[in-house]
């Protein structure tokens, strides 16, 4: 018999996919068995032991405080794999969920603060936690707060203790808030690069950075305004906690280098005498003098304790009933869709509208924590909101850490909004930045031409100088944004667009201030949110349901599996800066504001109008 190369061919794929198809097989079945095994695992582990009388909770808050996890489980999961670098993070839900949930529990005695492996956090957010560690104390329960040292916001927390503590060589470091930030105009002429900004909004400071070699003197105000009146939150807050003369903290700063000198130059000494803590102990110290809150438990040798993940895992959220939904719009707003710990126009509104459909979701709140991002995703989030409210069911708005620009936006359509005190909103104003190399490609001898039927064909191509039209008509468009901005915002509060515009033009203010002058109803918490909500709803006994994306089966085994079964390999990345001489950390600052001005005109419009705010919580 005859073997032709054809008949080769074929028996040689047949092989190949005999093969493919064992190992695959072998590869789901060992998955699935690892899956059992997880399972079995879980069942017979028999979970987080029983507490006891007198357990102290530990409190060890993990990374940024956010609103909501960034990403999805696989995200999660590949940056626990990656170790030391990995970012974490702590939700707030999840921090009130335990603490007050701990203070109606009469197994925990005491709670202890860690605060070491706490990352940053907006003074808004601060409040909340400080605020939920005041009504765990008012129950009768003591909180004591220990670290090998405090920054700013680690302290903040720490005030709100009973007794803290601190190792023998740490230091508290209370700073004050503002700082200072790049401005990139030489550099970008150096380089051939011309930056064409057009706004509306006098105080729209957000693209300065690229067109200027320092602060305008509206921004400069509008920053000290606003910076000033949280430091005095911050301040009065911490004075008031530690029961300490107004102005104290001031004018410690102010005399610091005579503190020191006078506590024989150790910190940790001239924290005690400043009495910001109450005592200087290592973490055996800490140890032994908790067995005065806690007994001695053999089984972890320390005093009788659980943790902040163990207590969470205890808690059993309702399931099922009426329910105040909960969507949590965090981050910068894009148009379409995107994961959770970040904002889509089309995801989030995907969101609304499933808890609009929802018949046991009787109110929403929308949390925002977000310095704004797209016009037109914004306004699809707000529309969604408004068709909500049609539909009866009321909305009201929780301000987080920041809520400008973008972020007002769509709190623009609600019954009632509330923000903290410390909330960073306002800024309504629109604007577009269209960069031109055509300096930097003349430079290199590269020249650009070609023909087309009319100048809208390409009008704006960012190796040619900005067209004139083109401008014209963007700056329109913005004009007309504006507009609309302050129109729906005059309809929101109930006052007219010219009054908007007085307090307007991209100005941002703390919570206090916006409720002075009319762009909030109210100052409160989070859990004042959810209590309007419900009052609004009319419901009395209710659950709380956070809408969000439905993970894919992939996620779901993802997380399932849980981060130790996973093995990645982690390239760091390495700015380009940095063999100059430049510090990494400035050098990734530099990179990320560059990398912002790369991607901000990617739409299919040839531009995009913002409505972003140049803030973060300090």
């Amino acid at each position: 018999m005859r073997i032709t190369p054809f008949r080769w061919i074929a028996t040689g794929f047949r092989y190949l996919w005999s093969a493919l198809d064992t190992g695959r097989r072998i590869i789901l079945n060992l998955l699935l068995l690892l899956i059992l095994i997880s399972i079995v695992i879980g069942m017979f582990s028999g979970g987080p032991r029983k507490l006891e009388e007198k357990t102290a909770l530990i409190l060890d808050f993990k990374g940024t405080l956010v609103e909501q996890h960034t990403g999805n489980a696989r995200d999660a999961l590949l940056a626990e794999a990656q170790g030391a670098g990995a970012k974490k993070s702590t939700q707030l839900r999840d921090i009130l969920s335990v603490l007050d949930n701990a203070a109606k529990d009469p197994k925990i005695s005491s709670a202890v603060l860690l605060l070491d492996d706490m990352g940053g956090s907006g003074l808004a957010m601060l409040r909340e936690v400080g605020a939920a560690l005041d009504r765990f104390k008012a129950s009768g329960k003591t909180v004591i707060a220990w670290g090998s040292h405090f920054d700013q916001r680690q302290y903040f927390l720490a005030s709100h203790a009973n007794e803290i503590y601190l190792h023998p060589m740490g230091n508290v470091m209370i700073t004050g808030f503002g700082g200072y930030r790049n401005y990139y105009r030489d550099a970008l002429d150096k380089v051939g690069v011309t930056v064409n900004l057009l706004k509306v909004g006098t105080y729209k400071s957000f693209a300065e950075p690229y067109i200027a070699n320092g602060p305008s003197p509206a921004a400069s105000e509008a920053e000290a305004f606003l910076y000033n009146a949280m430091w005095k939150t911050y301040t009065d807050n911490v004075e008031q906690s530690r029961k300490l003369a107004a102005g104290s903290i001031n004018a410690g700063i102010d005399q610091l280098p005579e503190l020191m000198k006078a506590a024989g130059d150790d910190a940790a000494k001239m924290a005690i005498n400043m009495k910001l803590v109450d005592g200087l102990k290592t973490r055996d110290e800490l140890r032994e003098h908790m067995y005065k809150f806690a007994p001695r438990d053999a089984h972890n040798k320390s005093f009788r304790q659980i943790g902040f993940d163990d207590y969470l895992a205890l808690q059993k959220p309702k399931l099922f009933g009426d329910a105040v939904g909960v969507i949590v719009a965090e981050g910068e707003i894009s148009e379409g869709k995107a994961p959770a710990g970040s904002i889509g126009g089309l995801s989030t509104s995907s969101l609304i509208r499933k808890a609009r459909e929802d018949d046991s979701v009787k109110a929403l709140v929308l949390r925002v924590n977000s310095p704004g991002g797209s016009a037109f995703g914004s306004e699809l989030i707000r529309r969604e909101l408004e068709l909500t409210r049609k539909a009866g069911k009321p909305v009201v708005i929780s301000m987080g850490n920041v809520a400008a620009s973008g972020g007002y936006w769509v709190s623009m359509s609600s019954d009632e909004v509330i923000a903290d005190e410390a909330t960073i909103t306002g800024s309504i104003g629109v604007f577009a930045i269209l960069p031109t190399a055509e300096k930097a490609i003349d430079k290199l001898g590269i020249h650009t031409a070609g023909t087309t039927t009319t100048w809208l064909a390409e009008p704006y191509n960012p190796l040619r100088p900005l067209n004139p039209k083109f401008a014209e008509l963007v700056q329109s468009s913005i004009n007309h944004i504006y507009s609309d901005f302050t129109g729906k915002a005059a309809a929101a509060r109930k006052t007219t667009p010219e009054k908007i515009d007085e307090v307007a033009q991209g100005r941002v203010w703390t919570g206090t201030q916006a409720k002075e002058r009319g762009l909030i109803d109210r100052t409160g918490s989070y859990n004042d949110a959810l209590l309007t909500a419900a009052k609004r709803a009319k419901l009395s006994d209710y659950r709380i349901s956070y809408v969000e994306p439905e993970m894919s089966r992939v996620d779901k085994l993802f997380e399932l599996l849980g981060a130790q079964t996973a093995k990645i390999l982690h390239d760091q990345f390495k700015v380009a800066l940095v063999p100059t001489g430049i510090a990494p950390a400035a050098a990734q600052q530099i990179a990320n504001d560059f990398s912002w001005l790369n991607e901000v005109n990617k739409g299919s419009n040839g531009y995009t109008a913002l409505t972003h705010c140049l803030c973060t919580a300090p």
